[in-house]
């Protein structure tokens, strides 16, 4: 039954799909972030759905009338110099023939986020974007939250096997980056019992976090929700509401919750830690030793003989920053900090201008929540080998497009009226503002 509701859904969308191809959008995040069909026993499980749907949406944008922009800023062109990179590294690859098969699903991740980028061009459809993957992930919010509510906490709230998110730790990180998404839709939601819903996701949300037992996700809550207070535009409201899902997260784990996040201080005692500080210390090693780092998927047994300190101990680096300098050498990781780094600057920027023009508070609430976001990202992901998670680079190019709608187009705008009208353009800014 699941196979044939994910079939009805996927190809009967086909059809719109090549005259809306922003549709073929919204599908894709659905695709890539719930991942239905990998929830399904049948057919659907091993059907290349993604590859299907992004086709027909290449193909539509290149057929339809539909609305397309590309909006080139500094931090697409230091994407595509940090994509081209990983391509230079993958030719100097230890394991030439893992690197190029990882790089190969590295490209297809970045075609969707700048698939994404072109047909991203107005509110409505940033909104509706936005929309989806909170309610892909939501999905496991509600799901894990209800599951750790009933089972006191017991068991672990995994993720679909075989995708990004099959992990508790993958899965938790992702839950926790989607709370502030939650929290801007509440913002610009007009119905109450909307509002109220998301309001009940975010808490339960919370919930399936704590339910992982992932110790990140516990770093990434308790910086999360700091954030996400000073963040917030009612601070008495987000401070109850991170309260409230804080104390019943507690109140549900049982004592083996505490005992394991207990370790997080005793990290020396632990062989999983250490296994981490080994593999991070590699790839320092690594980093410093070949310009190049050792390409995707360097993590084997002969180049931790040659830069582990213990060179017995193989592991996968389970870090964002040892994974970026350890496979794409220090080059690498300053393109991806800078990105980072960049897209957090774009939001204040957006903020800013925000602030004077109160048309543009919508915006103000995203670019706030997607920093709020990025934190948990930030903070998680040093404990995950998250870096090409598909999910931050989505969040790269709504900052984008946002920052252009609300403040380079209305500036391009008034700059032609006072060409057209011969008056200089800051006197002209001047008199548009309210």
């Amino acid at each position: 039954m699941r196979d044939l509701l994910v079939a009805t859904i996927v190809f009967g969308s086909l059809p719109f799909i090549l005259r809306r191809p922003f549709w073929g959008i919204l599908l894709l995040a659905w695709l890539g972030y719930m991942n239905p069909h990998r929830l399904c026993y049948g057919f659907m499980l091993s059907m290349p759905v993604v590859q299907i749907v992004a086709i027909a949406t290449l193909i539509g944008m290149l057929i339809s009338k539909e609305a397309k922009r590309m909006v080139w800023s500094r931090e697409i062109a230091v994407l595509v110099i940090f994509v081209v990179w990983m391509g230079l590294t993958t030719t100097q690859a230890f394991y030439f023939g893992l690197a190029s098969e990882q790089y190969t699903k590295v490209i297809k991740i970045q075609i969707l986020t700048f698939m994404a980028l072109l047909m991203l061009t107005s509110r409505q459809k940033v909104h509706l974007f936005v929309w989806i993957v909170v309610l892909s992930l939501g999905f496991y919010g509600l799901k894990g939250g209800l599951f750790t509510v009933l089972k006191g906490g017991v068991h672990r709230v995994q993720g679909p096997e075989g995708t990004f998110i099959g992990g508790n730790n993958e899965l938790a990180l992702a839950m926790v980056m989607t709370i502030p998404l939650m929290r801007y839709l509440q913002l610009q939601e007009k119905h109450r019992l909307i509002r109220l819903g998301l309001m009940a996701g975010m808490i339960l949300t919370a919930i399936a976090a704590f339910g992982t037992q992932s110790r990140g996700a516990l770093v990434a809550l308790t910086l999360t929700g700091g954030m996400f207070w000073w963040k917030s535009r009612n601070k008495i409201v987000t401070g109850a509401l991170i309260l409230a899902s804080g104390l019943i997260g507690l109140s549900l784990m049982p004592e083996a919750w505490f005992e394991r996040m207990h370790t997080i201080q005793t990290y020396e005692q632990d062989e999983s830690a250490q296994g981490r500080i080994n593999a991070w210390w590699m790839a320092w090693n690594l980093g410093n030793d070949r310009i190049f780092g050792g390409g995707f998927e360097t993590w084997g047994r002969m180049v931790f003989q040659k830069y582990a300190p213990d060179p017995t101990n193989v592991r996968d680096v389970h870090s964002i920053y040892f994974e970026v300098l350890g496979e794409h050498g220090w080059p690498g990781l300053i393109l991806f900090l800078s990105l980072l780094g960049l897209t957090w600057m774009k939001c204040s920027s957006v903020a800013r201008y925000a602030r004077k023009h109160p048309e543009t508070l919508w915006a103000k609430d995203l670019v706030a929540m997607i920093q709020v976001s990025m934190v948990a990202y930030l903070s998680a992901g040093a404990f995950l080998g998250l870096a090409y998670f598909d999910y931050i680079y989505h969040l790269v190019a709504i900052v984008v497009v946002v920052h252009y709608m609300v403040v380079v187009e209305p500036k391009r705008r008034i700059s032609a009226e006072a060409a057209m009208q011969g008056l200089n353009p800051q006197a002209a800014r001047l008199n548009a503002s309210p």
